[in-house]
């Protein structure tokens, strides 16, 4: 039985980005719900404020409902924190329970894929990634959903810069000179979103209608919706 229900839980489409700076943090997801070739909604938020404290945001992506499922855990468990300790959860405490909640469905797991945004102890914007057993880790950036493949080497080049080099390095027999690394402004990681956004609704026919934008920094959380590609 547990088997068949695992088999009828199927791939909602979307995908979701994350980035974080040096104060602020940005997860954003398209707003297209889909099973298949057909499109459940135009309207499908996959970016939710956790708690009521609006300093710390969680994106899943995957099966709908047991994405909304986890986010509503995941809020009571805030609130439930902040009731016996007098506090809000620390980013880092939060980021450990989901893995914990996460682990504990390991043999019928949330067939999701999550990011958890906030700001650190040191007010540095925060991303941590899962996978459906609750394995988790810190990133600069990261992207999930149906077109992962298609963001991820775009983020790799243009947020971490990997594999660049300062131009002219190498000639002449001299040794190649890694580019520096520097977290971007919020400006131009605002931008960056969209543009990956716009190249994946060109691509992919899971993704597209809006892109859902969250901007997290010490002053809280700027929310804002962007048209994407509708065909």
């Amino acid at each position: 039985m547990g088997g068949l229900a695992q088999r009828n839980r199927i791939n909602n489409g979307g995908s979701i980005v994350g980035i974080s700076g040096s104060d602020f943090a940005v997860l954003a997801g398209d707003t297209r719900s889909t099973s298949g070739y057909s499109i459940n909604s135009r309207h499908d938020p996959k970016v939710f404020r956790v708690g009521s404290d609006d300093d710390i945001v969680l994106a899943v992506i995957g099966f709908a409902a047991d994405g909304k499922e986890l986010k509503e855990r995941l809020d009571t468990m805030c609130d439930m924190y902040k009731y016996q300790h007098g506090k809000p959860i620390s980013l880092r405490a939060c980021a450990h329970r989901l893995s914990t909640m996460l682990y504990s469905k390991r043999f019928f797991p949330y067939q999701v894929q999550a990011i958890l945004m906030g700001l650190d102890e040191e007010g540095k914007g925060a991303l941590y990634s899962y996978d459906p057993a609750g394995s988790y880790k810190r990133d600069q950036c990261r992207a999930a959903g149906v077109a992962a493949s298609l963001i991820m080497p775009f983020l790799d080049s243009q947020v971490s810069f990997n594999n660049q080099y300062v131009p002219g390095g190498g000639n002449q027999g001299l040794e190649a000179i890694a580019k520096p690394k520097e977290l971007l402004p919020r400006n131009a990681v605002m931008d960056l979103v969209k543009d990956a956004f716009n190249n994946a609704t060109e691509r992919h026919i899971e993704v597209g209608d809006g892109l859902q934008i969250m901007l997290l920094t010490k002053d809280g959380i700027e929310e804002s919706f962007t048209p994407l590609k509708r065909d």
